[in-house]
């Protein structure tokens, strides 16, 4: 067995472990928000948890991907052609993770700030410190 072929079976292994976080992932998130709906008091809250826990295993899946895809590149197949493919890859999942951080946060990414206890327009009161204006 040679280098090349020992370094395709483990880019074949991180792939399949990519793949199998997000199905693992979003059967996990799907059983979830079943135990979710059936209880009433946690009934409204279960669809945005159940798009952010999907939206979560979906990143991490397509972050494994991602160094399977960089390995293989590199040491299989260092090629300028699978370099132009591996940046078209990695350009289309950056956008994609990045759509899929703005659905699960609700913020554009340099608008997290926001989020934070104590920052301006938080919410009511959250940069009330009693000290008078």
């Amino acid at each position: 067995m040679t280098y090349e072929e020992v370094i395709s079976d483990i880019v074949k292994g991180v792939e399949a472990v990519g793949a199998a976080i997000m199905v693992l992932g979003g059967l996990g998130a799907l059983v979830a928000f079943a135990l979710a709906w059936a209880r009433p008091a946690t009934r409204p809250g279960a669809y945005v948890t159940l798009r952010q826990t999907l939206g979560r295993a979906i990143l991490l899946g397509l972050e494994v991907l991602i160094i399977g895809d960089i390995v293989r590149t590199i040491i299989v197949d260092p090629t300028v052609e699978s370099v132009a493919v591996l940046g078209m890859i990695v350009l289309i999942r950056i956008v994609l993770s990045f759509s899929l951080e703005v659905e699960i946060d609700g913020v554009w990414p340099w608008s997290r700030w926001r989020l934070e206890p104590g920052a301006p327009g938080a919410g009511a009161g959250a940069d009330d410190d009693g000290a008078s204006g």
